[in-house]
């Protein structure tokens, strides 16, 4: 029997999708999930967008350019520069997802074998990315004390070594939705120049900032033009998901040029996702005004609630729509999939990611887990009420920490 190959072997699994199976046979079983395991909002996606593909009048689906649709890119470089990211149509490449543009950018920046820091903890995937392009991941932890604000400049410092070639950001962040300041971003410039370092920035949920918070790009940052690699994405933007349409964006030429062969080889990005995401850039502001203020009330209904339960910490972040907390427990794979197989309260149950996959080392993250506030309100405070009842219940809660906790409170 042919072997697999070594690469094959260590690709990870999906941390955020491992537990489908248990949730499948609770939904079988009667028990309805509230799942909070994954970043697919339920807000309705621009009805600009549903419309181009309605009533899309084409006698052929045919390749675009390798870079993208120009009417599509010339329109994104007029997005970004109202938000102050100045950038032309031949500066931007588009991807199938923001996923694409990341694994090309890797494999265009790193050699097989070169390190990449990433303030952790981090997008599960990024890793699936870096073993793909033969990269080493080096984190730099970042703690729930500190509501996961960047480490601090030492702590880079210490991690660098001569394999050492680029940085990876996700502002705000995913899974802690943390918003990077103007300041931790100029610390970050100081490092990247010195050690002559590429600045990977994924800002997909750049809309996405709370409590009178503004988005800082990397790309604002003065004199990164050949350093910063801009990841971009309609997913959460938009709510479109399913479009699998990114964006590569680098002032770099030379990178550029690079990352244009790796599209060429894949052809081109998705027809039927581009011309969803040009119409996309149609959609009036009142739609982020008014799916702002959803999430703020969701974040608010799902963190102050968690908060409420003894022994629970969950900073309040200020983007995204995900958080991280910390449950009293022995174990959160463990507790998570209890969730799916033995507990329902009034016949719900949660599904959460634990963020052991959220870590280089999972024991780091072994007492946490993420919940994305993607669902309607009086599902999050139904969820809030399964997880006070299941922490409870649980075997492997800590029930000193609750019953010192309560005290406290």
């Amino acid at each position: 029997m042919p072997s697999i190959s070594t690469k094959g072997r260590q690709m990870p699994p999906s941390p955020i999708r491992k537990l489908v199976p248990f949730a499948e046979a609770a939904k079988q079983r009667g028990t309805k999930v509230i799942h909070l395991n994954i970043g697919q909002p339920d807000i309705a996606t621009p009805e600009v967008a549903l419309n181009a593909i309605r009533h899309l009048d084409r006698t052929v689906i045919e390749y675009s350019h390798s870079a993208g649709y120009e009417s599509y890119r010339r329109g994104l470089a007029t997005y970004y520069a109202k938000h102050g990211i100045h950038v032309t149509h031949e500066q931007i490449i588009v991807t199938n997802g923001g996923s694409e543009a990341l694994l090309f950018g890797m494999m265009a920046c790193f050699e097989p074998g070169d390190e990449v820091i990433i303030p952790e903890p981090y997008y599960a995937n990024y890793n699936s990315f870096a073993l793909a392009a033969g990269v080493t991941v080096v984190p730099v932890r970042s703690t729930i004390q500190d509501g996961f604000a960047l480490p601090p400049i030492s702590a880079f410092e210490a991690l660098i070594t001569p394999r050492t070639k680029g940085i990876l950001i996700c502002n705000p962040g995913n899974p802690t939705g943390y918003l990077y300041s103007k300041a931790e971003l100029e610390r970050l410039r100081e490092i990247v120049l010195k050690h002559d370092l590429f600045l990977f920035a994924d800002e997909v949920y750049r809309e996405f900032c709370y409590d009178g918070a503004s988005h800082v790009s990397a790309m604002t940052l003065d004199g990164l033009d050949q350093h910063v690699v801009l990841v971009d994405s309609v997913s959460k933007r938009y709510s479109m998901c399913g479009a699998r349409v990114g964006a590569f964006i680098t002032r770099n030429a030379e990178l550029y040029a690079s990352v244009l062969r790796f599209a060429q080889a894949r052809l081109s990005p998705p027809t039927f996702g581009q011309i969803a995401s040009e119409a996309a850039l149609a959609t009036p502001d009142n739609y982020f005004t008014d799916v702002i203020g959803e999430y703020v009330a969701r974040r608010n209904i799902l963190v102050d609630g968690l908060n409420t339960i003894p022994g629970v910490t969950c900073p309040k972040p200020k983007g995204a729509f995900y958080c991280v907390a910390e449950l009293p427990i022995d174990d959160a794979d463990r507790f998570c999939q209890w969730l799916l197989e033995s507990f329902s309260h009034e016949g719900h149950t949660v599904m959460m990611a634990p963020c052991s996959g959220f870590y280089t080392d999972p024991a780091t993250g072994r007492q946490q887990v993420r919940l994305a506030y993607v669902l309607e309100q009086p599902l999050l405070l139904k969820a809030v009420d399964c997880l006070r009842a299941a922490l409870a219940q649980y075997p492997g809660t800590d029930k000193a920490a609750l019953a010192s906790a309560s005290l406290v409170g």
